[in-house]
């Protein structure tokens, strides 16, 4: 069973102020949804209830909010719930990249990215799924990626995430339906979406941040986030456990899947034909 339309439901987003989570908001306000939104940035939160405002939702509550801050979910889902009465779907979207080859990445890096890539997911599909499953009619919505189906060089750490989250979520949609609840469980594998993650994400000392920032923008990032809403919300709204945003999504993942782990050598032939020399030299 799937929840086929989002009209009246309540619908909770994370990463709503700015990229695919922005047009996921609006998108569900124009559905007819009541919208719990959250970001980390004020200025983009705001931006955002302003056009769900504009797009007609009849009623927004939005927060600041850390999703690696298990306490400050933990709060944010229980005043979600007292206020809406119920919660119908979640959509676990907030992500960060952190890019540069392991050699030279720091732990801290890692605690950043695995908070709020993965933790960030497990907060807010722990907190929100009681009361998905009282509602009779819940939808659980995680943002992985296409390097959650394929690995490439300078994002080990953003892989690993991002395979953490498919991983996770394939178990919770099992488990949903061994129990028999009213959840439906669906996995995001978006390709290049033009949104700002790169710019906004974290790039080893010694990488050329502008330049990959500029690969990423010109040369990767070829759907409009408005797109990726649209094909996200059809997908869960269809009860789909996959769903791949993009033809780069597709295309990659099926050569992964024909070649098997070949696919890798290829991927390490061609990244230098791509990738941007560093900067300086490292010590």
């Amino acid at each position: 069973m799937s929840m086929k339309t989002v009209t009246d439901k309540v619908v909770v987003i994370t990463g709503a102020g700015s990229g695919m989570g922005r047009e996921l908001a609006v998108r569900a306000a124009r559905g007819g949804a009541l919208l719990a939104l959250s970001d980390w940035n004020a200025d983009g939160l705001a931006e955002t209830v302003d056009l769900v405002k504009v797009a007609g939702a009849r009623e927004v509550r939005s927060d600041l909010v850390d999703v690696s801050d298990r306490a400050a979910m933990m709060d944010w889902a229980a005043a979600v719930a007292d206020q809406f009465g119920r919660v119908n779907m979640v959509i676990n979207n907030a992500g960060v990249t952190a890019t540069g080859d392991f050699e030279h990445m720091t732990y801290d890096d890692f605690d950043w990215i695995v908070g709020i890539n993965f933790m960030g997911v497990v907060h807010g599909t722990k907190e929100f799924l009681p009361h998905l499953i009282a509602s009779g009619d819940g939808a659980i919505v995680n943002i992985s990626s296409l390097f959650g189906l394929m690995s490439v060089p300078g994002q080990s750490a953003y892989n690993a995430t991002k395979y953490a989250v498919r991983g996770f979520t394939e178990a919770i949609r099992e488990e949903m339906l061994v129990a028999g609840h009213p959840v439906t469980v669906t996995c995001v594998h978006p390709g290049g979406i033009k949104t700002g993650i790169s710019r906004n994400g974290r790039k080893n000392a010694g990488e050329d941040a502008a330049a990959l920032d500029r690969i990423f923008e010109q040369k990767l990032a070829r759907m409009t986030p408005e797109k990726a809403a649209k094909i996200i919300f059809d997908g869960a709204l269809t009860g789909k456990a996959r769903v791949l945003v993009g033809i780069d999504a597709h295309l990659l993942h099926h050569f992964a899947r024909l070649t098997g782990s070949r696919y890798q050598d290829v991927v390490a032939r061609l990244h230098g034909r791509v990738a941007p020399p560093a900067k300086s030299s490292r010590t």
